[in-house]
């Protein structure tokens, strides 16, 4: 049975929350381990999941219950492999660049939705859509040129990490409702997708010569409220919401995050992007919502 609109519009808001903390413990994660390195991102990317999958465990008691569809483990574990991707593009991204280009260039997911839709499903964008995407794509070039918010970093190498941390997350949305239509409960999905984007990512730090060990407890501290907060709150919330109204419009609704994380990221590390981000900021969020508005016309 269809939920109400209101729990629709109560678990999105409730999951927009979550995640914007998710930024906010990273840096933190990242400060109290005193490295920037991308070895380490990884490492926190992989525990994250890791610890998600491991408190999802109980769920997998469905699995002598379930029926689904052919396809719907398949699909469910290529989104897992998108989710994977996704986190160590974007954590890593965090580092590079300031939370608030970071946030913005994340959230680009309807237009690479709008986009994979046209390609995979043949559902061709309106001309509202394509305008709103050559938009978005103008507003992610100003911030691109214009984030020097973080001297010593590399914002160009992070602003790409963060829009490749986009596409694969329409990726992950896309595929999950895709499995969760062919009969995957959202328990089982989410305990399928967390826990192979987790296999996927622990072996990789070791390729950096990264350890998982000898850092303050602090550091633990602050990866544990990701797999908690913004990952079994935030993203589950969404992956729920997504089996019951169109990816696109739960992607905008996400589009929120980078408000939250913004007045966080000001409030705890006095973190104020320049004006040349903010204008590309508003110019891109502009262009996706044109581009959301183009496929509901």
């Amino acid at each position: 049975m269809r939920p109400a609109i209101s729990t629709l519009v109560l678990v999105l808001l409730g999951g927009v929350l979550a995640i914007s903390f998710g930024s906010i413990l990273v840096r933190l994660a990242t400060e109290a381990a005193g490295t920037q390195s991308p070895g380490f991102s990884l490492v926190m990317s992989a525990l994250r999941l890791s610890l998600a999958g491991l408190l999802l465990l109980p769920a997998w008691r469905g699995l002598r219950d379930a029926r689904p569809q052919p396809g719907a483990w398949g699909y469910a574990l290529l989104a897992g492999g998108f989710l994977a991707l996704h986190f160590a593009t974007w954590i890593t991204s965090i580092s590079l660049t300031s939370i608030a280009a970071s946030v913005t260039l994340v959230n680009t997911n309807p237009v690479w939705v709008a986009l994979i839709s046209w390609v995979w499903l043949g559902q061709a964008p309106k001309p509202l859509t394509l305008g709103g995407i050559a938009l978005a794509v103008l507003g992610g070039a100003v911030i691109a040129l214009g984030d020097s918010s973080n001297p010593g970093t590399n914002p160009a190498l992070g602003n790409l990490l963060a829009v490749l941390g986009g596409v694969a997350a329409s990726f992950y949305f896309l595929l999950g409702r895709e499995a969760q239509h062919r009969g995957l409960g959202i328990g089982l999905y989410i305990a399928a997708a967390y826990s192979t984007a987790a296999l996927v990512l622990l072996p990789v730090p070791l390729l950096f010569h990264t350890p998982y060990t000898g850092y303050p407890p602090q550091t633990y501290l602050w990866i544990a409220l990701m797999a908690l907060v913004p990952q079994l709150l935030g993203h589950s919330s969404f992956n729920w919401a997504v089996r019951w109204v169109a990816p696109v419009l739960v992607t905008l609704v996400i589009l929120l995050e980078p408000l939250g994380a913004s007045l966080w990221a000001y409030w705890l590390f006095k973190e104020l992007p320049g004006p040349q981000v903010l204008l590309g900021a508003g110019v891109l969020l502009t262009g996706v919502g044109l581009a959301v508005l183009g496929t509901r016309a």
